[in-house]
């Protein structure tokens, strides 16, 4: 409330407060979150010929018709440091956005587990409705994925995006596993467009559910 008060003053209720200030605060941490993909690194540039080894290295992404994909040029000149982390929050975004479309329809689907199944069916309103304790779990299970994944990366050898050490037995020769990851990289770019497209749709419209079928 005492955010409401200072943020939202005009609000006529505490709901219809929560839901504002909700509003506002989603699509700046989803902008954020884009915006952390493409943020520059303090490592110094290795140039042109550098680059080109990266992607000799890594042939995940290289995919027809536009091979390697690149339309705003964020690579040019960049060191392998860089580009790795690049890779690696791509992957973590396109993951975390796979999951929130998921979320997103189960809860607009009416599927309500926790808390009494008394939070509306639409996730924003939900998100505004959601108590305390339920927002105390939320971050405190991504501070601890997170922290999770930080004392992962500190592991020789260890490869962009790949917490569950999969590259310990595996590598990019093998055909099968760079089109596995392939698949979990466009699905995860196709997420991104379609939570900022779901987002949108209840932001501006009110609508949450799935417009495709709708009459």
């Amino acid at each position: 409330m005492m955010f409401c008060a200072i943020f939202d003053a005009g609000s006529s209720t505490p709901l219809e407060c929560q839901r504002d200030l909700t509003m506002k605060i989603i699509p700046a941490f989803a902008l954020l979150a884009s915006a952390s993909a493409f943020a520059p690194a303090s490592k110094p540039s290795n140039g042109a010929s550098s680059m080109a080894a990266w992607k000799d290295d890594n042939p995940v992404g290289v995919l027809a018709p536009a091979g390697f994909f690149d339309p705003f040029g964020f690579s040019n000149n960049k060191s392998d440091e860089v580009m790795n982390y690049y890779r690696e929050a791509e992957l973590k975004n396109g993951r975390v956005a796979m999951a929130a479309c998921l979320g997103w329809y189960i809860t607009a689907a009416g599927v309500h587990p926790a808390f009494n199944s008394e939070l509306s069916s639409d996730p924003l309103e939900a998100a505004a409705q959601l108590p305390f304790v339920g927002w105390l779990q939320f971050i405190l299970g991504c501070g601890a994925v997170e922290w999770l994944t930080e004392k992962i990366k500190e592991r020789p050898g260890y490869v962009p995006g790949d917490v569950l050490g999969a590259s310990y037995w595996v590598d990019n020769t093998d055909e099968g596993w760079v089109e596995y990851q392939n698949k979990e990289l466009t699905n995860g770019r196709l997420a991104m467009l379609a939570f900022i497209g779901i987002l949108t749709q209840d932001l501006l419209f009110g609508n949450y559910g799935d417009m495709i079928f709708r009459r």
